[in-house]
């Protein structure tokens, strides 16, 4: 059984869709099968991993409104490991069409049980709303991973997302649970990172990863060249970072098992 996460957070621009493929790309580039859900309209974790826009017929929209299953959307990536469920602005449609769909709440979670067992992780690129795109997110997921960038205003938008999850825990979804906070941008030159760093560690304390993300001239290129940064330079301190997230992300897991799990190391 997969573990489904939701990289999600209302504000945009703080870095879901990065962390969404970099993550996912790390992840598999270890041959840990790995799905990619785009569940973002505009389809950039789907360009992000290589796959050109216009390039494919059916994505996400075709499996949440109109039922087709899933598995006749999953496309391939040139990371072996890693499929995606890719997503164009024919997804737009959804967030109206679902509203008078019986579990409109439930249609991605419902889509993915029948792949479930193809794959080791599924992550989740949520777009930067709280509309039924993302609970439907929040409704499959197992857990929640909330990129922040490190600014203060950014911190803001943290309490609306966590009442959502608490709302989602009582009506939808009662095991979903938080995968961590993850300081994105980061800036070690400026007091300002540092600061926020600090004030989201002593207010949310292991929920915060220990990864941080810095702000990278080649994480940012990658995109533009259709590669995940494990690909366009693995030694760049972006592609170091999201290893080291992996890294983490996997320990946890593993240490959640117990012995024997069988994840080979990442990096």
């Amino acid at each position: 059984m997969a573990k489904t996460i939701a990289v999600a957070n209302q504000k945009g621009g703080v870095g879901k869709t990065t962390t969404a493929v970099n993550l996912s790309s790390v992840i598999a580039s270890e041959g840990i099968r790995v799905l990619l859900v785009d569940a973002d309209p505009q389809g950039n974790a789907t360009s992000g991993v290589g796959i050109p826009r216009g390039s494919f017929r059916k994505n996400l929209y075709h499996s949440i409104v109109l039922a087709e299953p899933v598995k006749g959307v999953i496309l391939t990536t040139e990371i072996s490991a890693l499929h995606i469920a890719p997503a164009n602005k024919e997804l737009t449609g959804a967030e109206v069409e679902l509203v008078d769909m019986e579990r409109r709440e439930f249609r991605l979670r419902e889509a993915l049980e029948s792949v479930d067992g193809d794959y080791e992780y599924i992550i989740i690129d949520c777009p930067p709303s709280l509309g039924l795109l993302t609970l439907n997110a929040l409704t499959a997921a197992k857990s929640l991973l909330v990129p922040i960038q490190a600014e203060y205003y950014a911190l803001e938008g943290v309490t609306e997302l966590f009442d959502t999850l608490a709302r989602i825990r009582r009506l939808h979804n009662p095991t979903l649970t938080i995968e961590g906070l993850l300081l994105t941008m980061y800036d070690e030159r400026t007091n300002l990172s540092s600061a926020v760093a600090s004030d989201l560690r002593d207010f949310y304390g292991q929920q915060v990863f220990q990864t941080v993300i810095p702000r990278n001239v080649r994480l940012a290129e990658a995109p533009s060249y259709g590669k995940p940064i494990i690909l366009y330079d693995k030694h760049s301190k972006g592609s170091e970072a999201y290893i080291d997230l992996a890294r983490e992300i996997l320990a946890h897991d593993a240490k959640a098992v117990g012995p024997g799990v069988g994840r080979t190391a990442v990096g």
